[in-house]
């Protein structure tokens, strides 16, 4: 990230922008913020999805700038739990995930932007004006294999009789030791087989996890929006 941020061509400095910025990681949020308040006027920073939802639900900002894995809940189930209670500000992701799929699946979750961290600087300045002109943007280098990957069929992965009895008691709400108990496995075990199953379904949390299976087919009787109010109490 460059110490001086180039404002895109054309377009004047706004400093009546209230964003919000959300990243658990202190160091790179506040190099970002010294970034964004060259630009724009307020800058809010908070370290949490959890933390997120309850800052939009306080006083809502103009755009929010989220990383996707934090601690909690990650920034893409801090926008689905947002959405739900009827705020729709619009989310630019900033993140180091730089997987068309990841991008799809935020963009099509009511994303407005997707931002690699190592492109931030003019090319993040470009997307909040885009954003804020009603347009969505995708960092180039992903944007055609996004749509893509929005596009293409969702099939589901195949998984091990293990990984399926796994993943089948994560969806029920057990812990690891639980399920190690259950299954005669150590937990170690439990958790390389939960870990590659979220690997293999290009997710980074036990929430995004037993959702994107229940959309795949791969579990059932997982009821959604039920759990997401319960987490917004």
């Amino acid at each position: 990230m460059s110490e001086h941020t180039h404002v895109a061509p054309g377009h004047a400095p706004a400093r009546d922008i209230d964003l919000l910025l959300a990243d658990d990681h202190l160091l790179v949020a506040q190099g970002v913020e010294r970034l964004l308040m060259e630009c724009f006027g307020d800058v809010r920073l908070v370290q949490s999805g959890e933390a997120l939802v309850a800052a939009v639900a306080a006083s809502e900002p103009d755009v929010v700038i989220s990383d996707i894995t934090m601690e909690g809940i990650s920034g893409i189930d801090a926008m689905r739990q947002l959405r739900e209670l009827g705020h729709d500000t619009p989310f630019i992701f900033l993140t180091m995930h730089g997987s068309p799929e990841m991008a799809a699946e935020a963009i099509n979750a009511g994303g407005s932007g997707y931002v690699l961290k190592h492109s931030a600087g003019e090319e993040l300045v470009r997307a909040i004006q885009e954003v804020l002109a009603g347009r969505t943007y995708i960092t180039p280098t992903l944007a055609v294999r996004t749509i893509s990957a929005s596009a293409a069929p969702r099939t589901a992965p195949a998984l091990t009789d293990k990984q399926s009895d796994i993943l089948h008691r994560v969806a029920r709400g057990l812990r690891s030791k639980q399920i190690a108990w259950e299954l005669g496995l150590s937990v170690r075990t439990v958790e390389s087989h939960k870990y590659t199953i979220m690997q293999v379904l290009g997710v980074h949390s036990t929430v995004d996890l037993v959702r994107k299976a229940s959309r795949m087919g791969l579990i059932s009787g997982f009821e959604e929006e039920p759990e997401a109010e319960e987490r917004t109490h």
